[in-house]
């Protein structure tokens, strides 16, 4: 049999508690082999007070509060309150001076007020009067008192005595005197040369308990099922009475919901029955200092009824006031009166809500809380519910409360309004201050209440702002504040905190010491430990300033810390794990400036003790000798004791029983001896239990293996782990193997655990074979490991075993990188550089990070580092998908890893440029070829490309096409569905992040598709934006000749230019119509966009009609009504503004444009902007404004008309001359010339005109725009000509020309480009 697992306790005394630390955990029986430890229990108790006393423990260097001995059982050692008191000391908050008398007799203390009576004190009148007041200090205090806040002199009063060596007052009125006369407010003052401590106010008051005043009570008519209350009206006592009611023979009166006694002592009916006049009703007052019972005159009931006989038939009947002539009443309230009421509680008391409902039948009472629920915790419930009491009250139980009476009849209800109050109470209470000379400190005095209290600092008993100035103190608030302290700071600080409802008072003093260190436990100390447990080496000490501790083994130089030991910051050496080098002798060295002290502790390493063979579960007959082994293997200088214990309770031997060192036998076996036995094996340092479970069998029964009958189950769990062999990066682990429940065992599984990373998270380490119960695992460095074991048969697998001791092995550098180290951008300026964390057992050392290394690629710049603690670090400020070099290196404490390996990363993508020379062919009149090149920007990796597409015949627009390409294609073919119809293609390229620019064409015009001629214009049409043009040097033949773009003829007094557009896929993906309206006002100018409908919610035919300061913006939606929009528009300055409106707001008004201004714009829903219209440019008109400059005052406008008028002149002096002459115009032979289409004037839409013809005849107008109009009055000869235009003159003679019909039509369609003319502007001056 493998040797059996030993349970160790190493006795450690912590703060006067006894505890054992054990080396591993037990596990129960049941089955042979099987024992049960006991000491798990027992051990995790022992845990937990551990963890507990040293979470307690103060953390300050030069805090000891153990002392490095064993002690088994009895009281700590004296030194052990010295210093724990000496910790606190050292932490600035210690009340205590260490009680050693040698240091006692050194030590100046000023003095501490240790006990005082209550600040409410009521004595009893019978009894001497004792006031407490009980202080310490060295040298010891004296006392004197105030009565009232004046000096008490107690020599010249014969009755007042004070205690020996205390402040104690005692009033003696054995020799007469009325204690009365002593009533008032004392107050205790404790002085040494150090300073004075103040107790409380302490208020002395004299108990009273007044008699009842004689009185004759009529008796009390009442009619039956109405309410009644009798009043107690106790009278006043110090303090208040008990109150409580019986009868005039001193039976208790019953009482329940219907008769309920109130919180002020009245008790009330809720309805009056027959039988209440049966008896009557006295109220009784108890007295607690006289221990007196005053009783009330008795009240007698006279019930008047309906039913004068009482049938008790009638009590339990369900409708009993019925039945007895009584009239139902809803419910109303007698205490409290009214619908509301409001009550005032302290904070900390209880609070006390009271309802009393009248009513037939008698109300039921219920409580609830405005706005929440009553705190179930600390809310119950008194006087059959008529009560609601909340102990302990607090801020948050402030609020409106309410009582609901309700019966069949009704309901009722009370609110009751509860404030909150509070005395003071402390947040930080001042502590005794003890310093080194020349070091710093501070008293803080915080409280709180309600209201706010108030803070009063004193010194000695005497304000603050009257003491003797002192330079190193400092008052801010609650804090006073000393800097550089020396002897002659001592003094004793009061602090008083107060507010209406009370007051807090608070002593603390502050005394300076300077003291070398000196050790305070006995000189070269033995500790025994036993081997593979965790221990701890104190060292207690004193000094003042504070001390220095240092550790040393063995008289080596080096200090103890680190590995295996562990320092605390109060000088406690702790060993994680005892081990058979770390025997020796450990040397503690205290130190500070006045000096050092040391001390020495000897440690001794015992070999745990353990049962290595176990007793056997056994079933034996009635009357056979039965032995339970118990054979123990322990230190040998340690004292081994054996005992027995049965059913858990300790074992006696009787003369059929032999126990001897190893076994235990038991002769005659009876039915009385089953049951369960366990040995225990005990040193004064450990012990091991092993329990086995004997079954006594009758005669008749068959004696049978009791496990062959078992069915087959799960092996038990493993137990007893050890660990043995430890070295750097290897350990033996031996276990015993659990009962295989009748199915061989067939693996174990040995798993893992540490505490850095993954605490309580378990790992598969390796996997033995069912007949290995001991192997050597491999480690890693800097794991604090701990391992169990689970095994497996052919059923299943059994619970994990109970963990084994904890084992760290020594750090290393990391031997391996993290993995899957990535750099991938999250944003288009930035990279992500990502990686697997190492794991507890990569990890090697404490302190694990990563050196994380990067520079781009192409550009082979130097190396950016950075060290991170986590698993990720963003590189910001990148260009756009950009390749970067990248290196993760591990590194700790002691040292790095190995030389990473180079990863590529990427930084983040952005939205492509648009695709490249985006090329429209139409062979044939059945298909259009599209191709493009790839984007010269991918900005990343293309993932494909958009193509939408819409077939267009004049206004009329087809429904949208999307088609979506690889990333490797940049060809494809569209069927046309008619031939007349053309298309209109928008392209973009899309990345990971989403589509880019778009680039747009449209495809060639069909040959059949008439051109319409174009009138002759006298200015180029105006033309907004036209990104849907070929430009392309590249465009085939065929583009080429669709690039005419078609005009209309005008029909009208108003010129329209009209050009075709495509939006760009950023703002809209259907197609667009531009349309620039000029009228004859040139200050106007109408733009709008008109879109086919789409499908989805979106913006089209958004229309502009802009003025010099002013434009009107129109649109149409498919949002629903209510919707919002904003309209933005940004002028040629790039200054850009908006414009929020409602769907139905239409036209807006943009009222804040500059004059000749150009703006771009677009309408966007305001809940989601990436739904907008297309964007449209439109200008405003020139403002005409006095600061314009006249063009008749220009040089050149003066000249030329100079010029014309010199011309005109000589024409009007020729047409004198011909008319002296009496000539005629020869305007037949013209018009005789035949207008041939081979005429080229004509062909180019030009014709010529004479002066004659521009001349504005007699009888004529010239309107304001320089056109000459007829007058209605002329007579003219055009009507009976061949389609010509003429005049005559004033002599009746032809004047004028034939010229054809569409000269008339042109010249009356261009009356707005002629009137800028500079010859029309002659004509009209003329």
């Amino acid at each position: 049999m493998p040797p059996s697992r030993l349970i160790d306790f190493c006795a450690v005394w912590d703060a006067g508690v006894f505890l054992a630390s054990a080396a591993g955990k037990g596990a129960p029986s049941g089955v042979p082999g099987r024992r049960l430890n006991e000491a798990e229990t027992l051990n995790s108790v022992r845990e937990a007070q551990f963890q507990r006393l040293e979470a307690e423990r103060p953390r300050r260097p030069g805090c000891g509060v153990r002392g490095p001995v064993l002690r088994m059982a009895g009281q700590p050692p004296p030194w052990a309150y010295t210093a724990i008191l000496l910790c606190a000391l050292s932490l600035g908050r210690a009340i205590e001076i260490p009680m050693d008398p040698s240091i006692q007799n050194e030590l100046s203390q000023p003095p501490t007020i240790t006990k005082q009576s209550v600040k409410d004190h009521i004595v009893d009148p019978r009894d001497n009067i004792l006031i407490e007041c009980e202080a310490k200090g060295n040298p010891a205090p004296s006392f004197h008192w105030t009565r009232n806040s004046k000096f008490f002199n107690i020599a010249k009063d014969p009755r007042v005595s004070m205690r020996r060596r205390s402040g104690t007052l005692v009033i003696d009125f054995r020799s007469g005197g009325r204690p009365e006369e002593y009533e008032g407010e004392y107050q205790c003052f404790a002085r040494n040369k150090f300073g004075t401590a103040l107790s409380n106010r302490i208020r002395l008051q004299v108990s009273k308990s007044p008699l009842w005043p004689k009185e004759n009570l009529d008796p009390v008519v009442v009619q039956e099922g109405a309410p009644l209350t009798l009043q107690c009206n106790p009278p006043p006592g110090l303090p208040s009475p008990v109150i409580f009611w019986m009868s005039s023979s001193m039976e208790p009166i019953t009482q329940d919901k219907r008769v309920s006694q109130g919180h002020n002592g009245d008790l009330y009916f809720s309805n009056v029955v027959l039988q209440d006049m049966q008896t009557d009703y006295s109220c009784n007052a108890r007295f607690h200092f006289t221990h007196t019972i005053q009783q009330k005159n008795p009240f007698t009931l006279k019930v008047l009824t309906n039913h004068p006989y009482n049938d008790s038939s009638l009590r339990n009947h369900p409708d009993m006031y019925s039945a007895r002539g009584v009239a139902e009443r809803t419910p109303s309230f007698m205490y409290p009166q009214g619908t509301a009421s409001s009550q005032m509680v302290l904070r900390g008391m209880d609070l006390l809500l009271e309802c009393i409902a009248s009513g037939v039948p008698t109300p039921d009472i219920a409580w609830y809380k405005k706005g929440g629920d009553l705190p179930s915790d600390k809310a119950k419930f008194e006087n059959f519910n008529k009560a609601l009491r909340i102990t302990n009250v607090s801020e948050e139980d402030s609020g409106e409360y309410f009582c609901l009476a309700s019966n069949k009849m009704g309901s009722i209800r009370h609110t009751i309004s509860v404030r909150v109050k509070a005395a003071p109470y402390w947040l930080d209470e001042p502590k005794n201050l003890i310093l080194a000379p020349g070091e710093d400190g501070r008293l803080v005095c915080r409280a709180n209440g309600n209201p706010k209290p108030t803070v009063q600092w004193m010194v000695n008993g005497e304000p603050l702002q009257s003491a003797p100035p002192n330079p190193n103190r400092e008052v801010a608030g609650d804090t006073i504040i000393f800097r550089d302290t020396q002897i002659s700071s001592r003094a004793v600080y009061q602090c008083n905190s107060s507010n209406e409802h009370g007051y807090l008072l608070a002593n603390a003093f502050v005394s300076v010491l300077d003291v070398p260190p000196r050790m305070l436990s006995p000189r070269n100390q033995l500790i025994r430990v036993i081997l593979y447990n965790r221990t701890r080496l104190d060292c207690p000490f004193f000094g003042s300033p504070i001390p220095t501790l240092r550790w040393f083994k063995n008289g080596q130089g080096s200090n103890l810390d680190g590995g295996n030991y562990h320092v605390y910051e109060n000088g406690s050496l702790e060993i994680k794990m005892i081990r058979k080098e770390d025997q020796g002798i450990y040397t503690c060295v205290a130190t500070n400036i006045l000096g050092k002290a040391e001390n020495q502790v000897r440690l001794e390493v015992k070999d745990p003790t353990r049962i290595y063979r176990m007793p056997e579960d056994q079933v034996a007959k009635r009357g056979s000798t039965v032995q339970l082994e118990c054979r123990v293997k322990h230190d040998p200088s340690l004292k081994l004791t054996v005992s027995w214990l049965k059913d858990d309770e300790p074992l006696y031997i009787s003369n059929r029983m032999k126990k001897e060192e190893d076994s235990l036998t038991i002769f005659g076996v009876a039915e009385r001896d089953q049951g369960s036995y366990t040995c225990v094996a005990s040193t004064e340092l450990d012990q091991d239990l092993a329990k086995a479970y004997l079954t006594v069998l009758a005669d008749q029964a068959t004696p049978t293996n009791r496990l062959a009958a078992l069915p087959k189950g799960r092996p038990d769990r493993p137990r007893d782990l050890e660990l043995t062999d430890l070295a750097e990066r290897s350990v033996r682990l031996t276990w015993i193997p659990g009962d295989d429940n009748n199915s061989p065992i067939t693996d174990y599984v040995v798993q893992f655990e540490e505490d850095q990373f993954q605490p309580g998270v378990w790992h598969d380490h390796s996997r033995f074979p069912g007949s290995v119960n001991s192997a050597v695992l491999r480690l890693s460095p800097y794991v604090n490991y701990q391992f169990r074991v689970i095994a497996i048969n052919e059923v299943g697998s059994s619970h994990p075993s109970l963990p084994s001791e904890r084992y760290r092995t020594s750090g290393a550098p990391p031997e391996s990188n993290p993995s899957d180290v990535k750099g991938e951008g999250t944003r288009k300026n930035n990279m992500e550089i990502t990686w697997t964390p190492m794991n507890a057992t990569s990890a090697f050392g404490p302190n694990l990070r990563y050196i994380v290394k990067w520079r781009r690629r192409e550009a082979r710049e130097a190396w950016n580092n950075v060290t991170v603690w986590g698993s990720r670090y963003v590189v910001g400020q990148t260009p756009v998908y950009v390749p970067y070099e990248i290196r993760v290196q591990a590194e700790n404490d002691f040292g790095k890893g190995p030389e990473p390996d180079t990863v590529i990363g990427y930084s983040g993508e952005d939205l492509p440029s648009a695709p490249r020379r985006f090329r429209v062919r139409q062979p044939n009149l059945e298909t259009i070829n599209l191709e493009w090149d790839h984007p010269e920007h991918p900005n990343g990796i293309l993932i494909g490309y958009t193509l939408k597409y819409v077939a267009f015949n004049g206004t009329k627009v087809g429904k949208q096409i999307v088609e979506n390409f690889s990333p490797n294609q940049t060809k494809f073919t569209v069927q046309r569905a008619d031939p007349v119809s053309r298309y209109r293609f928008s392209l973009s390229a899309r990345t990971q992040v989403g589509s880019g620019e778009a680039v747009t064409e449209e495809s060639p015009a069909p040959p059949n598709e008439a051109t319409p001629t174009a009138a002759p214009p006298t200015s180029p049409p105006t033309t907004v934006g036209a990104p849907g043009t070929v430009s392309s040097t590249d465009a085939t033949a065929a583009t080429a000749e669709a690039t005419a773009v078609p005009t209309v003829p005008p029909v009208s007094p108003t010129t329209t230019a009209t050009t075709e557009a495509t939006a760009t896929a950023a703002t809209s993906a259907s197609t667009t119509t531009t349309t620039t309206t000029t009228t004859e006002s040139p200050a106007t100018t109408r733009t709008e966009i008109r879109e086919s409908a789409p499908d989805e919610q979106s913006i089209w035919n958004v229309t502009v009609v802009p003025n010099s300061k002013w434009a009107n913006i129109t649109w149409k939606h498919s949002f629903g009504p209510g919707t919002d929009f904003v309209v933005e528009y940004i002028d040629s300055n790039h200054t850009k503004k908006t414009v929020p409106v409602k769907a139905q707001a239409q036209p807006v008004q943009l009222t804040d444009l500059y004059p000749g201004m150009t703006y771009t714009l677009r309408v966007y829903s305001r809940d989601n902007e990436g739904i907008s219209s297309a964007v449209i440019t439109f200008m405003t008109s020139a403002a005409y404004t006095n600061n314009q400059a006249d063009i008749a005052t220009q040089g050149w406008f003066i000249g030329l008309m100079c010029a014309i008028a010199l011309l005109v002149l000589i024409l009007l002096i020729v047409c004198f001359i011909k008319r002296s002459r009496g000539g005629k115009y020869p305007v037949r032979e013209k018009k005789d010339v035949p207008l041939g289409p081979e005429d080229p004037k004509e062909e180019d839409g030009s014709f010529d005109y004479s002066d004659e013809d521009n001349k504005p005849l007699q009888g004529s107008q010239t309107s304001l725009d320089g056109t000459i109009k007829q007058q209605e009055s002329d007579d003219s000869l055009v009507d009976y000509g061949e389609g010509g235009e003429g005049q005559f003159n004033e002599d009746g003679s032809f004047i004028g020309q034939y010229t054809v019909k569409k000269d008339k039509e042109e010249t009356e369609g261009n009356e707005s480009s002629e009137a800028t003319s500079p010859v029309n502007a002659i004509y009209s001056l003329a």
